[in-house]
């Protein structure tokens, strides 16, 4: 008989793979297999993945889930090394370049040639290992993540030739990702990838979102008769409790993660370097932030201590945001309303006062209002950002921020949820 507490899961980030993309499904595989289930993941093998960064402090946590690793074929590496001469730093990540026409050519290419996404280079390589799993181990669940949403092709194949039960994880949305505006797509290339998204939804058994809200209203559309599972991403509780709170001695600002231009951050600089005139400013920047807009931060903030740290590993992140006063989030421009990252639920996690920039009436602006002393503000509202600013500068040392139930946000619950829907019969 087969074992239906084995489950695969395919997913193109992983372990050493940085950033919070790859946070999501290896807490899922490593509380899954503490709950009972057996997981198995098919991933790309680091040395031939375009990972934008690595830590490899996170191969701890998934040190005993049985994970089989491929080979790709794609051009992120040789773009990356082509523009920035680094094979890792040039890899997009949450915007696309337009300067020159190399760059535009590029991106039209990436729109046109590559659909669903320049990573679908993988998909051959992910079915064969796939396969040999579903037929030598007897699993009868998979579920596939994106973006890239080119793995969702590969469990479309895998139901259409083996009839396992399939469930499809949005992350983020697929066709109306707030970039691909910028891909210069023909009308030819926007159908194809509409065509494989609707394929996708109306063919899995169930499918999984990060949120609610308006990203399932667009996805029901496409597919008024699927079933659609909202598994929010979330907090480590056990790594969130292990590292101390701490403090320095000027008003510590801290932003983690990764900054683009496409993110409303500047301003933002400014009014902190006006309030620097009465008070003690640090600003701490960690995660993937290119070197030009660190310089523009230094120049909008010259009265500001600002301290760029590069890349932390995730528990060296979360000790930067433990010694913060106040955390700084920006929301992608175009991406208010489908997004509630795990970082920001890190950040109420931590305790610290948050702000974030972007629509209060967004998923995440609604979240955030619901905490004690956090605040989803627009960027063109300077009195208010001021005065939540000076309010967190007024009371620092004693201000604590608390979301009312934060316990349902951590990977653990989660877990249990995602397992609970994996044991239903009937999707």
């Amino acid at each position: 008989m087969k074992d239906n507490k084995k489950v695969l899961i395919l997913t193109y980030y992983w372990p050493p793979s940085g950033g919070s993309g790859v946070q999501r499904w290896m807490y899922f595989a490593k509380y899954l297999k503490t709950l009972g289930w057996e997981p198995f993941v098919v991933t790309v093998d680091e040395k031939k993945a375009s990972y934008p960064v690595l830590d490899f402090e996170l191969l701890e946590e998934v040190k005993d889930l049985i994970v089989v690793k491929t080979s790709t074929q794609e051009p992120l590496k040789v773009y990356s090394k082509w523009f920035t001469g680094s094979p890792n730093r040039g890899i997009p990540q949450g915007q696309v370049s337009k300067k020159g026409w190399v760059a535009r050519a590029a991106a039209f290419m990436r729109g046109n040639f590559f659909i669903p996404d320049a990573r679908k280079g993988w998909n051959s390589y992910a079915q064969k290992e796939a396969e040999k799993l579903l037929q030598n181990e007897g699993i009868q669940k998979v579920i596939t993540t994106g973006p890239p949403h080119s793995t969702h092709l590969v469990g479309l194949q895998l139901k259409t030739k083996w009839g396992i039960q399939w469930w499809a994880d949005f992350r983020d949305p697929w066709t109306d990702i707030f970039y691909n505006k910028d891909l210069y797509r023909t009308s030819w290339a926007e159908k194809k990838d509409a065509y494989w998204e609707q394929k996708v939804l109306q063919s899995a058994d169930g499918i999984l979102t990060t949120v609610g809200g308006s990203l399932i209203q667009k996805l029901q559309k496409k597919a008024p008769d699927q079933s659609f599972h909202v598994l929010p991403n979330g907090y480590d509780a056990a790594l969130m409790s292990s590292v101390p709170k701490t403090s320095v001695k000027p008003f510590h600002v801290v932003y983690t993660g990764l900054l683009t231009e496409n993110q409303d951050f500047l301003p933002v600089i400014e009014l902190l370097n006006d309030i620097a005139n009465e008070y003690s400013i640090r600003l701490s920047l960690a995660g993937n932030i290119a070197p030009h807009l660190v310089d523009q931060i230094q120049k909008k903030g010259p009265k500001i201590e600002v301290n760029y740290n590069g890349y932390l590993s995730h528990k060296d992140a979360i000790a930067l945001m433990k010694s913060g006063d106040l955390l700084l989030n920006f929301i992608f421009k175009g991406a208010d309303q489908d997004m509630i990252s795990g970082k920001l639920l890190e950040y109420l996690a931590s305790g610290v006062p948050v702000l974030s920039i972007g629509a209060q009436e967004s998923e995440a602006g609604r979240l955030l209002a619901s905490a004690s002393f956090a605040k989803m503000i627009r960027v063109d509202e300077r009195d208010s950002l001021k005065s939540f600013m000076v309010k967190a500068i007024q009371n620092k040392g004693s201000a604590t921020n608390a979301l009312p139930e934060i316990d349902k946000w951590s990977r653990q619950t989660l877990s249990e949820h995602l397992a609970a829907l994996l044991s239903e019969n009937n999707l």
